[in-house]
């Protein structure tokens, strides 16, 4: 059971962590003039658990987006990642 706890652990952080890469990638591309080449990435990568780091990343750079439907979008997925996530990790527990 801690083999579980791990993976899903590490399939967290590394979500998050390109998340992260990818909105950085995507502000360091905006000033070429791609500014809407990546939303559809941004928001597959929000949708496999990176919401979070997403958003959070976002304001920290201050970097606005375009579009107005991923600032309001990110927090909500965001939330159901928070809830997927609890469940998933109490569901591991209630199988030991």
């Amino acid at each position: 059971m801690i083999f579980l706890y791990v993976l899903f652990s590490v399939y967290i952080l590394a979500v998050n962590f390109y998340g992260i890469r990818f909105a950085k990638a995507m502000r360091d591309g905006d000033d070429t003039g791609n500014s809407r080449a990546g939303d559809g990435k941004l928001v597959l990568t929000a949708l496999l658990g990176g919401a979070i780091s997403i958003y959070v990343t976002l304001l920290a750079m201050r970097y606005r987006i375009n579009s107005m439907t991923l600032m309001i979008f990110l927090p909500v997925i965001a939330v159901l990642n928070i809830y997927c996530f609890f469940m998933a990790f109490r569901s591991i527990y209630m199988f030991m």
